[in-house]
């Protein structure tokens, strides 16, 4: 059996890590530790072959005023964790990174492709990534995951806000653009073969196709019983503001441009 530390209790993917794994439970057991308070610098790690570190700042509007707490959670917090699950024996650590350590809102993203982050979120964890990746040696075993967009029932983030838009407006932009997304089932399957399999290094978990904006806020708005009409009228709208400078530019090309991670 293997024995499994979450350590970011109530986070959405460390909850629904927990509820997918139970599902084996002759083969794994799961204990999850809260990162707030910082008593889970009294807790003994010993006697775990996993921790999987989900802990982590996101899904807040980044300004002066929070940035510090960026670094301060998703990098030295990460980094202290990886250290003291080493020190105490611990075999395997995973660590959920992302996609935004790329600093991209549109492209392509190949094994050339070099991390250039733009928010302190993806800047704190390209740094945290920098300072876990030197910990690992023979016995102590790191996987880094820099997952896309992941989306599922109850989750926060941009997946939210597409369900809002499906659920209010009555018409929607019908741009074929693609995205790299991960479905939070997916990613759990994902993350039980990396610790069955004992694997280490970067990886780059996604979805089996890419996903057309569009279609999934159409797919949601069905799924909720509404009803919502794609249209190409509202196009040339959403064009001209993914060339605009400034947020507005910003949120229109996450929203509809394409951004994947090639699928090789």
């Amino acid at each position: 059996m293997k024995k499994i530390l979450i350590t970011g209790a109530n986070s959405y993917i460390g909850t629904s890590f927990e509820n997918y794994i139970k599902q084996w439970p002759d083969s794994y057991s799961v204990d999850t530790v809260d990162m707030i308070d910082g008593s889970w610098r009294e807790k003994d790690f010993g006697g775990y072959d996993v921790v999987f570190h989900v802990a982590g700042i996101a899904h807040i509007k980044e300004n002066a005023e929070n940035a510090s707490l960026y670094y301060k959670v998703n990098k030295d917090m990460a980094i202290e964790t990886a250290l003291k699950s080493k020190n105490e024996g611990v075999k395997h650590f995973i660590f959920l990174s992302s996609m935004s350590v790329y600093g991209l809102e549109s492209g392509v993203i190949t094994e050339k492709t070099e991390p250039k982050p733009k928010t302190n979120y993806g800047k704190s964890k390209l740094m945290a990534e920098e300072g876990i990746l030197p910990l690992a040696n023979d016995s102590f075993k790191i996987a880094i995951l820099r997952p896309p967009m992941i989306y599922g029932d109850g989750c926060k983030g941009n997946y939210n806000s597409l369900i809002k838009f499906a659920n209010k407006l009555p018409i929607f932009p019908n741009i074929r653009n693609k995205r790299s997304m991960l479905e939070i089932n997916n990613l759990c399957k994902f993350v039980i073969e990396l610790i069955d399999c004992e694997k280490e290094g970067l990886f780059f978990p996604q979805d089996d196709e890419y996903v057309c904006t569009s279609d999934m806020v159409k797919g949601i708005a069905e799924k909720n019983g509404k009803k919502i009409h794609l249209t190409k009228i509202l196009n040339p709208f959403v064009k001209l503001a993914m060339i605009m400078p400034g947020c507005i530019g910003r949120m229109a090309s996450k929203a509809f441009g394409d951004l994947i991670y090639a699928m090789k």
